[in-house]
């Protein structure tokens, strides 16, 4: 495989759920070691999968290693240049896909024993603690423009962060994990949630319930909105 932007952000974006949903199961599914540890062992290893799946895409030829279509569109719309958007997309959307089928192989002998359809559910996709689409929409708008912006700033930050980004980024993602997760448990990122809701639909999970369709929409819509607010905030504060 010859290194490529591409195949850095499927790659990359592949560790980020492998690791990210991987977190997760250990915690929700029966008879893992790691059940019942709870959430502040689920936000620190996503912000582990974000620093580790920056590194790898960086490794596979994405000096970008968005591994985001929300933070894709945020430095498009930035730089008014979009010709990166669908391919970015495509890559992120799949290697979340395959990310989570390899979760789902991983953790193989769990599902039949975990007998909640939601925490099989919440392995792969995002659930909101109390289901009010409007004010779901929001908590994912307000999480992802702190990504967008803190990324901004974490890349713009001259000589301090060179090398480093990817360790101050995880350590962003850590935080909003910590301070702002807990309404929706903050996808902010459209293809973390989409990609592995498909393979949720798609996998012969015993006892999986419904993948939930319905509320689908929220975890792609708002990180959309807040990508775009996220970059205009970026833009006037560089006037």
């Amino acid at each position: 495989m010859h290194p490529s932007p591409f195949l850095g952000e499927f790659m990359g974006t592949l560790v980020l759920i492998l690791l990210g949903d991987g977190v997760v199961a250990n915690v929700l599914l029966k008879d893992s070691k790691g059940e019942g540890a709870g959430w502040m062992v689920i936000a620190t290893a996503w912000a582990f999968a974000v620093m580790l799946g920056i590194f790898v895409a960086n490794a596979f030829g994405s000096a970008d290693a968005h591994l985001n279509p929300a933070v894709t569109l945020a430095f498009a719309f930035s730089k008014s240049d979009y010709s990166n958007l669908l391919p970015y997309l495509s890559a992120q959307l799949l290697g979340a896909f395959v990310g989570a089928v390899l979760v789902w192989i991983h953790y193989r002998p769990h599902w039949a024993v975990t007998k909640d359809p939601a925490s099989k559910l919440g392995v792969f996709a995002t659930i909101p603690a109390i289901r009010r689409p409007a004010n779901n929409l929001v908590s994912e708008a307000i999480g992802t423009a702190v990504l967008v912006i803190g990324s901004g700033a974490i890349s713009g930050a001259g000589q301090l962060a060179v090398g480093f980004g990817p360790y101050f980024v995880g350590l962003l993602v850590w935080s909003i994990g910590l301070s702002l997760g807990g309404p929706t448990g903050y996808a902010i990122n459209p293809a973390r949630d989409l990609g592995p809701r498909l393979a949720h639909a798609i996998l012969p999970i015993p006892g999986k319930g419904s993948s939930d369709w319905g509320y689908a929409w929220v975890p792609i819509v708002g990180p959309v909105v807040g990508a775009v607010l996220g970059a205009v905030v970026m833009k006037l504060a560089e006037k």
